[in-house]
């Protein structure tokens, strides 16, 4: 019963890891699309004003970003450990 508890305990761990840097990468995605939009010259704002599209589309972005990290520690632990 202990050998399970603990396997739980570490599949929770493991959980609770990839929650957070899922987090983590969809807060960076947000951000870097924004500072993107908002200081990128040349865009066809005036003012470098940040509009509804330019939000959807950081929000698209960051959506990916926790996707793609998230499907990438999934990978990661499911890979053998090759030595």
């Amino acid at each position: 019963m202990t050998e399970q508890q603990q396997g739980q305990n570490s599949d929770q761990a493991w959980e609770t890891r990839r929650h957070r840097a899922g987090i983590a990468a969809f807060l960076a995605g947000l951000v870097v699309t924004l500072a993107f939009f908002a200081f990128f010259p040349g865009l066809p704002h005036v003012c470098h004003v940040i509009d509804w599209g330019a939000i959807l589309a950081s929000l698209a972005v960051s959506g990916l970003a926790r996707w793609a990290c998230q499907s990438w520690m999934t990978k990661a632990a499911k890979k053998p450990d090759r030595m």
